[in-house]
């Protein structure tokens, strides 16, 4: 770091360097809109550096029970660094680290600048919470943030096919996922919940609750979720559709890449006369 103040880069080089490198991935990542922003899971660990970034930025926290996190990494097989996948004990404890900085963070931030957001309570009172986080970001209310599965793919909104919850996505706002987690952690983990990832009493979670009681849905989420079973032989369809297709574009990368290797192999080939020398020794 020395070497670089004394080669003139500074902090505030390095930070404008990185403000602009974000700020045009994320202009350029859709059609113009007078508000940017970015969805990442992990944004939050670095929430008080990017504030510093862009000072007007504002952030939205979203907590979601872990285990019901940790059940979703595992069953979608989400790769993400530093968590293995065929350990939820492991998984949970990675989960309390992460959640822990981001909620310090967010509670660094106060509440004008980063606001806690409960999934759970998102999805069972939309409405209430949608329009709680307009307000937060100083938007006007538009009904169509209660039908998400209407402008998907609409207004330069698209989805990738490579994202492991693009099937859930495209579904309308419902329950069926809250709960998912129930019965599928093993009994050692269930027992030592408390300890292996205190951040959820942190949070409000009872630990020892299987379910918890998350509360009820406004009638219209219900209604939704009624639809969705009602339709379910439809949505498998569709989402065994989206994983195939998922499947074929990994495919279809992965020996883009393979090609891609032989051809920068074959062009870093030594001169054929180096080869003969090479060959007749």
């Amino acid at each position: 770091m020395h070497r670089l103040i004394e080669g003139g880069i500074t902090d505030e080089v390095l930070d404008a360097a990185v403000s602009a490198f974000i700020l045009e991935i994320i202009v350029r990542h859709g059609r113009p809109a007078p508000r940017m922003c970015n969805k990442d899971p992990f944004t939050l660990r670095a929430a008080t550096y990017l504030r510093k970034l862009f000072p007007n930025a504002k952030f939205i926290l979203m907590v979601r029970d872990g285990r019901a996190v940790v059940h979703s990494i595992i069953t979608r097989k989400v790769t993400i660094t530093g968590y293995d996948l065929s350990d939820y004990r492991q998984c949970l404890r990675r989960w309390n680290i992460a959640m822990s900085s981001m909620h310090s963070q967010c509670m660094q931030l106060g509440p004008q600048i980063c606001m806690p957001v409960y999934y759970e309570q998102l999805v069972l009172h939309p409405k209430t919470w949608m329009q709680r986080i307009l307000a937060f970001l100083e938007l006007p209310w538009n009904d169509s943030v209660l039908h998400h599965d209407k402008v998907i793919s609409q207004s330069g909104i698209s989805l990738s096919k490579l994202e492991r919850s693009t099937d859930q996505v495209i579904k309308p706002i419902n329950i069926e996922a809250l709960s998912k987690w129930v019965g599928k952690i093993p009994d050692d983990v269930v027992r030592d919940m408390a300890s292996v990832a205190p951040m959820l009493a942190t949070l409000g979670y009872n630990p020892h609750a299987n379910p918890p009681n998350y509360g009820q849905p406004d009638s219209f989420v219900l209604n939704n979720t009624w639809e969705i079973r009602r339709n379910s032989d439809e949505w498998h369809a569709r989402e065994d559709q989206l994983r195939m297709e998922r499947e074929a574009l990994r495919l279809a990368m992965a020996r883009k890449k393979e090609e891609e290797q032989k051809m920068s192999e074959a062009t870093h080939e030594p001169p054929i006369q180096v080869r003969e020398a090479v060959g007749g020794r």
